[in-house]
């Protein structure tokens, strides 16, 4: 049985040094009223807590599942393997590379697993919240009205 209690987002990251950018989801997940959560578990020295995570989300009530990682960026792809709910990878800086081999690792998944993927960062996060706004507006008819809105005044906060 699903945990229904209006439109809610997961929002994970590999590593509390992700924190400053992810935070940056939270004023547009407010602002189109999604409820969320924000948790640091790797995918590779915590796997046995993302299973038991990721495996409660659907019935947790989550709609959308955003996931930031650097480098090899692997959370977001093992997190889409998991579960059949939506999920957004945000690449991070974190490497010599900025961010590209985040977002190479995020965007190249097999067929049949995807990740939506957004800008590498800050920009990405922020977009990571509109996506999963996006994605919720078929289901929930006031973020659907918001979206308008929020781009009527320049899609900007």
């Amino acid at each position: 049985m699903t945990n229904r209690t209006g439109p809610k987002v997961l929002v994970l990251m590999g590593s509390t040094s992700d924190m400053p950018v992810m935070e940056k989801a939270g004023p547009f997940l407010d602002y189109f009223g999604i409820t969320y959560d924000m948790q640091v578990i790797s995918a590779h020295r915590n796997a046995a807590k993302l299973d038991a995570v990721v495996a409660a989300a659907e019935s947790d009530g989550y709609d959308v599942i955003i996931a930031g990682a650097g480098m090899a960026a692997a959370l977001p792809g093992v997190v889409a393997a998991k579960t059949i709910l939506p999920v957004i990878g945000v690449p991070l800086e974190g490497s010599a590379l900025n961010g590209v081999d985040a977002l190479y690792s995020i965007v190249q998944m097999p067929p049949g697993i995807p990740v939506a993927t957004v800008a590498i960062g800050s920009a990405g996060a922020k977009n990571s919240a509109v996506l999963a706004a996006h994605i919720m507006g078929a289901s929930y008819p006031e973020i659907r009205e918001k979206l308008r809105t929020f781009r009527e005044q320049g899609a900007k906060l």
